[in-house]
């Protein structure tokens, strides 16, 4: 089929239509033409290739920030990405529960703002626990406090830094608070019409599931868009030897305890209660045989005790991949 009719080609098609010669059935053999709806008012801005990408972070963002915040409250909290989708802002903001904790923020200097919205679902059992509870619901939503607030602007400020660290091979977000609100009507950070990106997470707290919201509207992500490709993540995200250094000095000032056990052996109560000074214990491991090393309490590697520079130490007797299980 031609895209472009000639001249001579439009005057017999003129003249068919004057004569009644012209079939009008031979326009059903046009349905083989696939044909596809476009909503002007919701235009697609964001490519798969770029909805992929995002997903690929944001996965990364939930399982960073899963792990951050089970060992800084101290319980078991699972995050995962469920859906990522473009909508308009409007779309977005309607769907938000009232009240809620709107977090705006200044993404990067060239970029734009966006927002991280958190329902009351996940906002009340942190708060709960950061003040000694369980991290439970309490029976009605209601509006938080200002102390509330305050306390929940430094956790946010904390999944904000776990939100740059997830984008880090993408794009150097410095995310910096803009402010909280606590009420969706009243939001007008960008025009309702303007699409933006919806990255939503399921949240899990004890017996408590709630969701949290990651909106990044387009205009924001507009300078980074040539980087959401796949390559280019992949690429970005390989450890090369810097990083591998500068992984084992963060690593280096972390302490650990370890525990070498010289053996074991079992007496009777009444024996024990007889021990002295200067007693001799006889246990099960022979000489020869080597110890074990607890490191937090679990056996890691096999160990022989020994003398270096005038004090007592152990010397590894298996390579570190060769785990001692003991």
């Amino acid at each position: 089929m031609k895209d472009v009719l000639s001249q001579s080609e439009i005057d017999s098609l003129i003249q068919a239509l004057s004569a009644g010669e012209f079939d009008e059935s031979r326009l059903d053999e046009q349905d083989s033409v696939q044909v596809r709806d476009y909503d002007f008012r919701r235009p697609n801005k964001f490519s798969k290739e770029q909805m992929r990408t995002l997903r690929i972070v944001h996965e990364n963002f939930a399982r960073v920030l899963s792990n951050f915040l089970t060992a800084y409250l101290r319980t078991n909290i699972q995050i995962k990405l469920a859906t990522v989708s473009q909508v308009t802002f409007e779309e977005f903001i309607f769907s938000l529960p009232t009240p809620t904790v709107m977090t705006v923020f200044t993404a990067a200097e060239k970029l734009g703002s966006a927002m991280l919205e958190t329902n009351p679902q996940f906002v009340f059992p942190i708060i709960d626990l950061l003040f000694g509870g369980k991290g439970t619901m309490p029976a009605t939503v209601r509006e938080l406090t200002e102390i509330e607030l305050t306390v929940m602007r430094r956790v946010m400020v904390k999944i904000l830094e776990n939100l740059r660290y997830a984008w880090e091979d993408v794009y150097q977000l410095e995310p910096v608070i803009e402010n909280i609100d606590t009420n969706p009507q009243f939001n007008q950070m960008i025009a309702s019409t303007e699409t933006v990106a919806l990255m939503t997470f399921s949240t899990e707290i004890g017996e408590a599931r709630g969701l949290l919201n990651v909106c990044f509207p387009y205009m924001t992500l507009e300078p980074a868009i040539p980087n959401l490709t796949a390559q280019h993540w992949f690429s970005a995200s390989r450890t090369g030897e810097r990083d591998s250094r500068l992984l084992e000095m963060a690593l280096e000032p972390v302490e650990v305890e370890l525990t070498a056990v010289l053996g074991h052996t079992e007496v009777r109560l009444e024996d024990f209660l007889q021990f002295e000074v200067g007693d001799v214990i006889l246990l099960e491991q022979k000489i020869n045989d080597p110890m074990n090393l607890l490191v937090e309490g679990r056996p890691m590697f096999a160990v022989q005790a020994g003398i270096f520079q005038g004090k007592r130490a152990i010397q590894l007797l298996a390579e570190k991949e060769e785990r001692y299980n003991g």
